[in-house]
């Protein structure tokens, strides 16, 4: 088995498996090894998850939206905002997938799997997205919201009313406190293709920046922008 090929393909038994643990009945095993198939892993001229993610995240989001607008009726756009970001996180996500104990079923390159687990998370969380826009493919939202309500429902009645993602929050002090708006900058990106780490600063008029890494842009300039407002006094350090 060459480098690019390493994994199991999905077998019978890993089918049985997948169909236990989502509940539903997969019709096209091609389309199942794609959402479980790492970049690194697909070989010359094969295919990988990158596009079902793209599409499973989107479906998650309105899932969850769903059942965040029925469940909390009393809450604003606000609150419904902070709660769902919170349950389609790549933390989140990775903590289903390790319900779901999806690695035993993600195919990638060695180089990915000697990467420490923290590095991996985001790679879990990608394979959740890509599992859901399997279903949603083969059964539409009628097929994937059960999957979704059966890992999703109990994590969004615990999930606290948390504040406001730091990014929103440090803008609405910027502009009260200053009357600027933060101005965000990548200062270093570092890492593989398939698994890059972004260095990320935020800065708010003359004030001294702050940095932050993550695995991603986004997740960068939250980070940065919590350091922020816990250097600033804005919020808590928690």
């Amino acid at each position: 088995m060459t480098k690019a090929q390493a994994g199991p393909r999905v077998s019978p038994d890993m089918l049985r498996r997948l169909e236990d643990i989502t509940g539903h009945r997969f019709a096209d095993a091609e389309r199942l090894d794609r959402a479980l198939t790492h970049a690194s892993a697909r070989g010359r001229g094969g295919r990988d998850y990158e596009r079902l993610e793209f599409l499973g995240d989107r479906v998650l989001g309105l899932c969850v939206a769903e059942m965040l607008f029925a469940q909390f009726q009393a809450a604003d756009e606000g609150e419904l905002s902070v709660r769902l970001n919170q349950l389609v996180n790549a933390d989140t996500l990775a903590e289903v997938a390790d319900e779901l104990s999806l690695n035993d079923f993600i195919r990638t390159g060695s180089d990915v799997r000697q990467l420490r687990d923290s590095h991996r998370k985001n790679l879990r969380a990608d394979v959740v997205e890509s599992l859901i826009a399997t279903i949603y493919l083969e059964g539409g939202l009628d097929a994937v919201r059960p999957f979704i309500r059966r890992y999703w429902s109990e994590r969004a009645a615990n999930a606290e009313a948390a504040r406001r993602d730091a990014k929103t929050e440090l803008q609405e002090w910027a502009h009260q406190a200053h009357g600027v708006t933060p101005a965000y900058k990548v200062v270093a990106r570092t890492g593989p293709d398939h698994d890059p780490v972004f260095t990320v600063s935020v800065t708010v008029g003359t004030m001294k920046p702050e940095t932050a890494e993550g695995r991603s842009k986004r997740i960068a300039e939250q980070a940065a922008a919590s350091r922020m407002l816990v250097r600033e006094k804005v919020r808590d350090d928690d």
